[in-house]
């Protein structure tokens, strides 16, 4: 009987058969190429073998639940019921969604941190010289700013067309920010700044010329604002994600990495466009609303709070996430294998 503890090339395995696994996630099967089902199927034979010699050799917990698990996860794979849309969506949400969150959160912060340092541009420079409008596409705002046409306040005439057609175009900024991303990630950066500086630049210009104007905006903005910011920044962080693959592929080929990357990646823009269709409807209906302010931050506050520790807690209880699980288990099984000998 073959021992799993001469080398490193049984975790190497694992580690392969995890990636497949992440792959599948979203298409299944059909998601591989011929030759890689192939490679699936008979990493799955082996995990299956080495389960059972990990049963037989060692009474280590931890290396016979990390094999278990994979190779429940493999066998569910191949024989899962075509029928399975619900739970496939359960999992979706319930795990799948927020996990790639956590996994990735890097890129998704560096996303923020380049959409927020470019607000705070926007606003420095249009206090500074409020023709800075012209360079971000705000001709104009300026004039409607002094003579308080508060613009946002004809959503109120028609707010389902205007809920609809605020979704429309929030999920076409997202999608623009995600497929930019994709080009070596270049392209999400200036995204995530023109974005960012537009949306100082019309706070700059109305703090300088009118404060009580720039304060209706603001509580017009901040109902909505946190999930529709964060998922910009979130879509934009996404495309990067495949873009760096491109870049530094790592142990795999650029195709496996960037469909390794691509999967996590659509995980992601599909959350925020069911993130969007709440943050529209909250535009479309409460933000120009008469509401008070206080009830308006509030719920921005409390919208933001609810995706955040949805995308930060939600699916570690049912096992913890498993990027860096191969690198625990090697060190678990070498450790075993030293007290064994």
């Amino acid at each position: 009987m073959r021992s799993i503890f001469d080398g490193a090339a049984n975790t190497n395995q694992w580690q392969r058969l995890e990636d497949l696994l992440e792959l599948m996630k979203v298409t299944g099967l059909r998601g591989l190429s011929r030759m890689e089902v192939r490679e699936f199927g008979e990493l799955y034979r082996r995990a299956a073998s080495d389960l059972a010699i990990a049963r037989a050799e060692t009474r280590d917990p931890s290396l016979v639940g990390y094999l278990n698990g994979l190779v429940i996860r493999a066998h569910g794979h191949i024989y899962r019921a075509e029928s399975e849309g619900a739970g496939i969506i359960r999992r979706f949400f319930g795990s799948e969604l927020p996990r790639t969150f956590r996994r990735n959160w890097k890129f998704l912060a560096f996303a923020f941190a380049i959409f927020a340092g470019s607000a705070v541009f926007g606003f420095v420079t249009t206090w500074i010289d409020t023709d800075f409008t012209h360079f971000v596409g705000l001709s104009g705002v300026t004039e409607q700013i002094r003579s308080g046409n508060r613009w946002w306040l004809s959503l109120n005439d028609a707010n389902q067309i205007g809920a609809t057609s605020i979704m429309v175009n929030n999920i076409l900024v997202m999608i623009r920010a995600f497929a930019l991303g994709a080009f070596f990630a270049v392209g999400a950066v200036y995204v995530l700044a023109f974005e960012g500086a537009r949306l100082g630049s019309v706070f700059g210009a109305g703090y300088k010329i009118d404060p009580a104007f720039a304060n209706d905006l603001a509580s017009f903005v901040v109902g909505h604002g946190v999930i529709e910011l964060s998922c910009i920044f979130f879509c934009a962080g996404a495309g990067m994600m495949i873009g760096y693959s491109l870049i530094a592929p790592g142990d795999l080929t650029r195709a496996q990495a960037t469909k390794k990357s691509g999967m996590e990646a659509a995980r992601i823009v599909i959350g925020c466009a069911c993130f969007l269709v709440v943050a529209g409807t909250i535009e479309g209906f409460l933000s120009p609303s008469t509401m008070p302010a206080p009830v308006k931050v509030a719920t921005g506050v409390l919208t933001g709070l609810a995706m955040y520790s949805y995308l930060f807690f939600v699916g570690r209880s049912d096992g913890a996430d498993t990027s860096g699980l191969a690198q625990q288990v090697s060190l678990a099984s070498s450790t075993t294998g030293s007290n064994t000998r």
